[in-house]
């Protein structure tokens, strides 16, 4: 179900132009409007099934390769609810002249853009007012322990959750719609979830979550680097910012970065805001003694996460405006 060949019908509602509004809708409400007070966030119903399957199949008694096996079945089981929750609303789009108020609403809902931005603005904010309010913001963004972080590091931390979730809770969501539509976004969310929640490098995830893990390392392949692309372009509009370096650190860098995908967007920030990210940090069972990304001063301040959200800003707006321009072709058409 290509989106650009699924708007034929007579009730049917362009999809593009529903993303477009999203986008919008998603840049001016956020997380903070939506009216999930009364039910539950998307989200957190796919990770409510992935933590029943998790506590029923993921035992510690079971062999490595049969919890590998049923990871795998869980990944099936869950992007096929997902896909066909996904499908059920965009055939109501295509097919009733008012169906397009579920999709636009879990569209909107899967758009984390507003979202990223107002939460680390808050560490900015934060971190403004002093070490332990920039902490606190900040733990509510990055697996690593807080505690253990200094100014440079809460820092560094935003910006690098910033570059990173860009790639996962905007550019991704919107290239696999305006491939697949709603099914192909509720797929990728529910594989992105899935790999935040069982896809880590644990004696209790590493075989049962192996599966979410690398399906979502290949689901995020082009998306990573398209945002690493985005920021680099958003570089030419940032003041102080370097759009060669950013290049540059990207494509040098990148392969640094412990994710396959993860450095291609902070490798880009790193360089257009003339920073060093990653290196060695504290998680909360472990430190991980990582390479640094980039060649500049690893000491950021609150003031380099207001340069980050400045060029997240304008990133966003390409993103935004790639997405018009596939609506103009589709209405000239």
């Amino acid at each position: 179900m290509f989106t650009f060949g699924f708007a034929s019908t007579e009730h049917g509602f362009d999809p593009l132009s529903l993303l477009l509004i999203a986008l919008l809708l998603d840049a001016y409400l956020g997380d903070a409007r939506m009216p999930f007070k009364l039910f539950r966030h998307p989200v957190e119903m796919i990770g409510g099934l992935i933590d029943g399957c998790d506590r029923k199949l993921n035992r510690d008694n079971r062999s490595t390769v049969d919890r590998a096996i049923r990871g795998a079945l869980v990944v099936v089981f869950i992007c096929g609810i997902a896909g066909f929750i996904g499908w059920c609303a965009a055939w109501l789009t295509q097919n009733h002249d008012f169906g397009w108020v579920p999709e636009l609403f879990l569209l909107t809902a899967l758009l984390a853009g507003r979202g990223l931005y107002d939460s680390v603005r808050a560490v900015a904010l934060g971190l403004g007012q002093g070490l332990e309010q920039g902490r606190e913001a900040v733990s509510n963004i990055v697996g690593r322990a807080p505690k253990h972080l200094d100014e440079h590091g809460v820092a560094r931390a935003a910006i690098e959750s910033c570059a990173e979730n860009f790639s996962d809770g905007l550019i991704a969501p919107v290239f696999w719609y305006v491939l697949f539509g709603l099914p192909g976004l509720m797929v990728y969310k529910a594989v992105n979830t899935m790999d935040s929640m069982i896809g880590h490098m644990t004696p209790k995830y590493r075989a049962f979550g192996m599966t979410a893990a690398r399906l979502d390392d290949v689901l995020n392949l082009i998306p990573a680097r398209l945002a690493g692309l985005f920021l680099t372009l958003a570089a030419i509009f940032t003041p102080g910012a370097s759009p060669l370096k950013a290049l540059k650190i990207m494509l040098r860098d990148s392969g640094k970065h412990r994710s396959m995908n993860a450095g291609w967007p902070e490798g880009a920030a790193a360089g257009a805001l003339g920073l060093a990210l990653a290196g060695p940090r504290r998680y909360l069972e472990k430190v991980i003694d990582d390479p640094w990304i980039g060649d500049g001063t690893a000491r950021a301040t609150d003031k380099d996460i207001v340069r980050m959200l400045y060029l997240y800003v304008t990133a966003a707006l390409i993103n935004g405006a790639w997405v018009a321009a596939l609506v103009i072709v589709r209405i000239g058409s």
